[in-house]
This record gives structure tokens, sequence and C-alpha cells, in this order.
């Protein structure tokens, strides 16, 4: 069974920090390509990060330079480190995961078959 479990969400002030996790079993993560994604309330989902197979990186304008990507193949773990935030950045964020196909972008969602439940996160001014 495929499953995807994020951790490490909480409640930040701005400037702070915080690092996303997410554990994959029954998929290597490894052999396909990842991403994060986050959804505020009354938005639509919003892609953060993309990690392909061999170690490319995509971010979205509004995330790049203050997070990063990245994953730990031995754990088959997902990561994404979140600093400076700021309020905008409050959102359940989730992970999820394809076999690096991407028709309208690595940062779509319709180009992802599997997801985590999420893991809330917000960030006070």
């Amino acid at each position: 069974q495929i499953q995807f479990v994020e951790s490490g969400g909480g409640s930040v002030q701005a400037g702070g920090s915080l690092r996303l996790s997410c554990v994959a079993s029954g998929y290597d993560i490894s052999k396909n390509c990842m991403a994060w994604f986050r959804q505020a309330p009354g938005k639509e989902r919003e892609g953060v990060a993309s990690l392909e197979r061999v170690g490319t990186t995509t971010y979205s304008d509004s995330v790049k330079g203050r997070f990063t990507i990245s994953r730990d193949n031995t754990k088959n773990t997902l990561y994404l480190q979140m600093n400076t935030l700021k309020p905008e950045d409050t959102a359940m964020y989730y992970c999820a995961a394809n076999g690096c196909w991407f028709p309208r972008g690595r940062l779509d969602s319709s180009s992802y078959n599997y997801w985590g439940q999420g893991t809330p996160v917000t960030v006070s001014s």
C-alpha cells in the first residue's frame, strides 16, 4: 500500500523556520519525482517546490530563496526546509508524488498521482 505521511508543521512567528517531513511507504521516492504543495483557506492548491529523480529542483517564485526541498533516500523521506517564514505562508502543506511525467508543469497539482494527508503551518506576524 502506497502511503505518504507528513509531519513537522506547527505555529511560528514571522521570520522563523520549520522543517516538514514526508515519509513514504510502498513507494521509492528516489526513483520518482516528488513535490510539496500548499493550500490556504479559500484558495487553490499551490505548487511550492518539486524534486526530480536526478535531483533537479523547481520552486515557486513566492518561496524561492527561502525554502529548500530535499530527500533522504536511506529514510525514503522528503523534506521541506522553510526559512524566513511569512504570514502568507500559512497553509496546509502536502507532499505529492508522480512518475516524472509533467504535462502541465512540475508545480501543477494535476501532474501528481499520490498525496499525503497534509500538515498545517501557521505563521503569525
